[in-house]
């Protein structure tokens, strides 16, 4: 079967409306994973459908050659699947120029970042990627990664590392800094990812670090759209109805939103094109988006998965999840100051109708890596707020109790699994520590690098985890959920 081109398009797909021969790239993207062809990617695709050909992409892997290999044979083309029900429609995406390998050339890297015609560089790196301390927000100097980059900054292999050799590189040849653009979920991402940058800048030369603080800019960003993982079953079946072959296939939902500062060091591709929104104020979007839907997706992820549901949908499905999910909406609501043009209860619904969509097949394993980076944001910001005011949290100290029971990396059918995680090798030992909940949680309380200094010592916040971790391991996922929302209803 032939494999998706330039030269081997189907007619049954919708083709890129623009010469592509006369695409310049004027952006570089840093981690070219699935969420950033699913979104950051197609708002660029609308500008260059519109006739600004500036604006084509290099995508840049920092770990794997997997997307090189699958999207540079196809002459970095690659379809986007939106699903939703039994409805479906694919387009092609033509923005994405070519795929560079960062552990293979740094150098050529850093020199594309340099090009003149480069104004705008983008990253989806995930929390762990910036090598942040999750509750402080500070760039962990001891990480071995960034203090190898320390040490030989010409070849370097991590995000902030790569960031300051190219502005470095720029400021040598007399050229303007490029605007970087965090899209990951981190509160301030922005912000946070300025702090890395110039932490690492500092550490090399206070000259260049403060080049970049009065040039630079680092808008802050929220973005919003499920992107679940690219499955076999999904290649197969795209190539059976379409008669060709796309490795580098995305699959998603109807749903898409960017809300960016609008704080540009110099020229930007016109996003609002494909519905970007520009604030001067990103905070309130992405504070009601962490806490209602990621904050909801993990607790799925850990709750659903010990249940046994192995995509949200499943866990959705049942009635009980499906209120623990309304009740833990509650409770994150009640923290939330929505900016004007949001409708809260509007996007509260969205959320139910978005988790409920089964043809995403999000799996709940996905959604719970890493989660020592995506707790503070998602689930202990929230509870810390509701702790503050006198409220209390049970459904939010259950999902929280979940992430701790799923550090244990057996099921409750006693099948192993692997936990994802840049601390796992801490809050497997420290899980293992106690005899009961309440031990367990103290235990794993105690690692201030994801609770913080305040929860990790509030007896209040121990004593309430350690409350519903003991419920989870005598009870299990399923009956430990059932048990909470028939107390929520309780008059």
């Amino acid at each position: 079967m032939i494999r998706l081109s330039d030269s081997q398009l189907p007619n049954g797909l919708k083709r890129p409306a623009y010469d592509r021969r006369a695409v310049r790239v004027g952006q570089v993207h840093l981690g070219v994973g699935a969420f950033h062809r699913a979104h950051q990617a197609v708002y660029s695709e609308a500008c260059l459908s519109a006739g600004d050909l500036r604006w084509g992409i290099l995508g840049a892997s920092l770990r794997s050659p997997q997307v090189a290999d699958q999207l540079n044979p196809q002459q970095g083309l690659y379809s986007c699947l939106v699903r939703e029900g039994c409805e479906s429609r694919a387009s092609v995406i033509g923005a994405i120029q070519n795929v560079v390998v960062a552990p293979e050339s740094p150098a050529a890297l850093i020199a594309a970042m340099t090009d003149k015609d480069v104004h705008v560089v983008t990253l989806t790196i995930t929390e762990k990627g910036y090598h942040l301390d999750p509750a402080t927000g500070a760039l962990r100097m001891d990480d071995p990664a960034i203090a190898a980059d320390l040490v030989t900054p010409h070849a370097p292999a991590t995000a902030p590392g790569l960031l300051v050799a190219a502005l470095a590189a720029r400021k040598a040849q007399g050229l303007a800094p490029f605007t970087a653009v965090s899209c990951d979920n981190l509160p301030d991402n922005g912000g946070r990812l300025k702090q890395a940058v110039l932490d690492f800048a500092r550490a090399q030369d206070e000259s260049l670090a403060d080049w970049i603080e009065h040039f630079g800019a680092f808008p802050a960003s929220m973005v919003d759209r499920i992107v679940p993982a690219t499955t076999p079953d999904d290649l197969a079946q795209f190539a059976a109805e379409f008669g060709v072959q796309d490795f580098g296939l995305v699959k998603t939902e109807p749903f898409s939103q960017w809300v960016i500062e609008d704080q540009f060091a110099g020229e930007r591709p016109q996003w609002e094109l494909a519905g970007a929104q520009f604030t001067q104020d990103v905070a309130p979007w992405e504070m009601a988006k962490l806490r209602l839907l990621n904050g909801a997706h993990s607790a799925l992820a850990y709750l659903g998965n010990l249940a046994g549901y192995s995509t949200v949908d499943q866990a959705m499905a049942n009635p009980a999840f499906e209120r623990f999910f309304d009740h833990l909406q509650d409770e994150a609501e009640s923290t939330l100051t929505p900016p004007a043009g949001l409708d809260l209860a509007a996007y509260r619904a969205d959320l139910k109708r978005r988790f409920k969509n089964a043809a995403l097949m999000h799996r709940t394993y996905q959604i719970a890596m890493d989660g020592s980076q995506k707790l503070p944001q998602r689930l202990l910001a929230t509870m810390a707020t509701r702790m503050s005011r006198g409220q209390d949290f049970a459904c939010l100290a259950l999902a929280v109790a979940g992430w701790m029971r799923w550090q244990a990396g057996v099921d409750a059918h006693g099948q192993l699994y692997e936990v994802q995680d840049p601390y796992a090798a801490q809050t497997r030992v420290l899980y293992q520590k106690g005899q009961n909940g309440f031990e367990k949680a103290a235990s794993l309380c105690s690692l201030e690098a994801v609770f913080g200094p305040d929860l990790s010592r509030d007896p209040r916040f121990v004593t309430a985890i350690g409350a519903a971790l003991d419920t989870l391991l005598k009870e299990g996922a399923q009956a430990s959920v059932e048990a909470l929302v028939q107390k929520e209803a309780a008059p």
